[in-house]
């Protein structure tokens, strides 16, 4: 392989769509980049498909190249489904606490073996090092978020959208929201502003996302260093990560971004009402994204923003969801909708199950 050609990125440019019912929702103008259309629907796909292929490549032996990653979640999904895409292998490790679903999307993705070991992630990972990957000298670690090669796959996000806008007619976004994990969308997001005109970098806003019980970041930007969470509480279990990336830390501080925190009960929200509005289920790590829009969230945290504002919500994906999945959301936290604006020109304001009606 060392002599062939650069292989395709294995992650490819999404859509960026104005979205009728959330700008009416939020009373400013809503652009949904989706990135749920990605291969193994989530943004994953740009950041661990960047660390993939630049591994291969720079390999001295490109053809015995075995990736190895310990997430069962999105970052698992999107190593296979890349791995595949460059004809590599990839193993995945993951804890017995995995769910069925998660384990079947990675072995329908193409995964060479899907192995269940140790209690948590910790566990999982200490066997990945020790026990699979020592031993072979073709394989490569994959960590989920805290890599420069995966951060610089995420700022090809900031460039699409630049270029999608211009072919607008349009010249930067005003904001732009993501949700934090780890943090490697946001220091993606960061880093991909900082080579964008100064004009829309500077004036660009950028909404860092996180649930309650999952908020790493939030509390480190509010004590002034980074800390570490006891335990991670949420449903939104694609946010769990108790320590945020170093780099994202930094860079949330230098860029002056704005963290805000959400409960699980809006996340859940979130995920029904876009789909009802959009027909696009995606799981509360995303949907912490959309619920923002609704019932006056985005101008409380924003009070600047106006009619004419542009923002760009990262619509990020996940593949932890299902129809059920949301019934039992809407089931479990269906009182949020009690605060929900009586507005007619809404999908799903009118299915909101506490009796919204046209007036």
């Amino acid at each position: 392989m060392g002599s062939m050609s650069r292989p395709s990125n294995p992650w490819i440019e999404t859509p960026l769509i104005e979205s009728s019912a959330l700008s009416k929702a939020a009373g400013c103008r809503i652009f949904l980049k989706l990135e749920n259309l990605q291969p193994s629907g989530s943004f994953k796909s740009r950041g661990i498909g960047a660390l993939l292929l630049h591994s291969l490549v720079s390999h001295r032996n490109p053809d015995v190249v075995h990736f190895y990653c310990s997430s069962g979640g999105n970052a698992g999904l999107a190593c296979v489904t890349a791995a595949r895409s460059l004809n590599c292998p990839a193993t995945v490790v993951v804890p017995l606490t995995t769910k069925p679903l998660m384990i079947a999307k990675l072995k329908t993705a193409g995964a060479y073996e899907v192995i269940q070991v140790g209690e948590d992630w910790q566990e999982a990972d200490t066997y990945l090092r020790e026990r699979l990957l020592k031993n072979d000298e073709g394989g490569v670690y994959v960590p989920p978020f805290d890599h420069p090669e995966i951060w610089e796959g995420h700022s090809t996000l900031v460039s699409e959208v630049a270029r999608q806008l211009r072919d607008q007619g349009l010249e930067g976004a005003d904001v732009i929201v993501c949700s934090v994990g780890g943090g490697g969308l946001l220091c993606g997001v960061l880093l991909g502003l900082e080579r964008q005109p100064s004009g829309w970098s500077k004036n660009c806003n950028v909404l860092a996302l996180e649930t309650e019980g999952a908020q790493s970041l939030h509390k480190s930007l509010q004590q002034g260093q980074l800390l570490t969470l006891p335990r991670i509480t949420t449903i939104a279990n694609s946010l769990g990560a108790t320590r945020v990336a170093q780099k994202a830390f930094d860079l949330a501080r230098q860029h002056h971004i704005k963290s805000a925190v959400l409960s699980d009960a809006e996340a859940a929200m979130g995920c029904w009402r876009f789909a009802d509005d959009e027909r696009i289920i995606v799981e509360p790590a995303c949907g912490i994204n959309v619920a923002v829009c609704y019932d006056g969230r985005l101008k409380k945290l924003l009070p600047e923003l106006t009619s004419e504002s542009k923002v760009v919500i990262v619509v990020c994906g996940g593949s932890n969801v299902t129809v059920e999945t949301l019934m039992a959301y809407r089931k479990e936290y269906g009182w949020v909708e009690k605060s929900t604006t009586d507005d007619a020109e809404l999908p799903s304001t009118l299915s909101a199950p506490n009796g919204h009606q046209t007036k």
